[in-house]
């Protein structure tokens, strides 16, 4: 019996022992299942993180590549431009030598022909050829010739030609020219002293003449460097070789210097006149642009007051059919005053689209005067003209993000003739005006209360605003100087 109950107990010892195994057991399988999950959410974070990386730098990356490449485009885009103007302007100046090259080659294959002729004529006839008279006939020729040994070895084609104003300009520079060259002669007493300073001079008319005929608009600086190039080096060869005659030499082409650059500046008035030519076709052609969008906006605006006069002659007509059908007092007196207020925005809608049919076939308009105190300081002015019902529209457009503040506006004068008031203006101003080539840039130097008297003086009853308020300008400027203080 105690051995049966012992075993019983030993028993139940040893079912607790596996029991508390058991729960040991069950711990370490929830430690482990918590591990896991951690292990795995740290993972699972730890790869987020390193994607969310990898993507932002693959962003980054890509933004920079792609700022990078339109950088590039950009520059390549200007160097094409650049180039192609160069291609043009080469190709400009390689016809033009071609031509050159044409005429004088046919010129010096028609005085071999007649060279070999007098050849063959001396030799066959030596007594045929009265050199008297020849000499007699050479010195006719030179002085026909006006400049004689100091003319060019070869007179290319050049634009003062075309002009009958800058010929006559350029032939009165080389007046002076002959005339040093000749006061300067006399001063050789030797033989080849003299020879060489006849080549020299032909030496630098020749050079002059290449400058001349590869000037253009955009190279002035670079023909006036060539001409100061060329006058130092001719000092430079003067200099190693007589030093006999090197002061006089020096003496001679500082002289002549001024006179090479005048020459220079006179071929570049054709330039400047063509360019002018340009401008105005390109005015003409912004004036036709600007005039479309006018009308565009002035067609616009028509079709909003036909569409809202539309909207109150049906409410017109409703209310007519409304009135003939009313018998209460009240609300027929209600009916009547309003078709008495539709009927007058009828007519001001009236007014204004004959206003319109007015700016879109005529010339009205308004001519205003503008300042921009921070962008171009206090004397210059802007002076247009605009076609649009709501001026402003056109001075806001001006004040965008091409200059840094908005414009001031001094005078708004309506017209009939807007037109003819801006350039009666401008034609006044014309001597002040800031941009001579472009005229399609309307600024013009001023002082504010002197343009104040121009207006009045043309259009009387104009108002006109002394004060340049420059809010935007001024409040920058105050912003600048509490930071200047705050620093200090």
């Amino acid at each position: 019996m105690f051995k049966k109950i012992k075993e019983l107990l030993n028993l139940k010892e040893t079912i607790r022992e596996k029991e508390s195994y058991l729960a040991e057991i069950e711990e370490k399988v929830r430690d482990r299942d918590s591990l896991f999950n951690n292990t795995v959410l740290e993972a699972q974070q730890s790869i987020q993180e390193e994607a969310a990386q990898i993507i932002s730098t693959a962003k980054e990356e890509a933004d920079n590549y792609i700022q990078k490449a339109e950088k590039e485009n950009a520059e390549l885009a200007l160097k094409i431009a650049n180039l192609r103007n160069e291609a043009e302007e080469a190709e400009s100046v390689l016809e033009k030598k071609q031509k050159e090259y044409k005429r004088i080659e046919n010129a010096a294959k028609k005085l071999k022909a007649e060279t070999g002729g007098i050849k063959r004529l001396i030799e066959n006839f030596p007594d045929a050829v009265d050199y008297t008279k020849i000499e007699s006939e050479l010195a006719v020729l030179e002085a026909s010739l006006g400049e004689g040994i100091y003319g060019t070895v070869v007179k290319l084609n050049l634009h003062h030609d075309d002009s009958k104003a800058l010929k006559k300009e350029m032939n009165a520079n080389n007046k002076e020219i002959k005339k040093l060259v000749e006061s300067y002669e006399s001063r050789y007493n030797t033989k080849a002293n003299k020879t060489i300073y006849h080549l020299m001079v032909i030496g630098l008319q020749a050079e002059l003449q290449n400058i001349l005929y590869t000037l253009s608009y955009t190279n002035l600086d670079k023909a006036m460097t060539s001409a100061k190039s060329l006058t130092q080096k001719y000092l430079t060869i003067a200099g190693n070789g007589n030093a006999n005659i090197l002061p006089t030499i020096t003496r001679f082409i500082q002289e002549l210097e001024p006179l090479f650059e005048n020459a220079i500046q006179i071929e570049y008035k054709y330039y400047i006149q063509k360019e002018k030519e340009k401008e105005e076709q390109r005015q003409i052609r912004e004036q036709m642009r600007q005039e479309a969008e006018e009308q565009r906006l002035l067609d616009q605006e028509r079709k909003k007051i036909e569409k809202e006069e539309e909207k109150y002659l049906n409410e017109i007509e409703k209310n007519k059919e409304m009135l003939s059908k009313e018998i209460d007092l009240e609300k027929i007196a209600a009916l009547e005053a309003r078709l008495k207020e539709l009927n007058e925005m009828v007519e001001k809608l009236e007014d204004e689209k004959e206003e319109i049919v007015k700016r879109a076939n005529g010339k009205a308009g308004y001519v205003y005067v503008i300042s921009n105190l921070g962008s171009f300081g206090e004397k210059m002015f802007k002076i247009g003209m605009t076609r649009r019902l709501n001026p402003l529209d056109r001075i806001d457009e001006l004040g965008d993000a091409s200059v840094p503040f908005k414009f001031d506006i001094h005078a708004m004068v309506f017209s009939e003739n807007a037109v003819a008031l801006e350039q009666k203006m401008h034609e006044l101003l014309e001597e002040n005006r800031v941009n001579k080539i472009n005229l399609r840039k309307e600024f013009f130097y001023a002082d504010v209360a002197n343009l104040q008297d121009l207006v009045q003086e043309i259009e009387p009853t104009a108002e006109f605003t002394l004060t340049m308020k420059a809010e935007e300008y001024r409040q920058s400027l105050s912003l600048e100087e509490d930071k200047l203080v705050t620093s200090i």
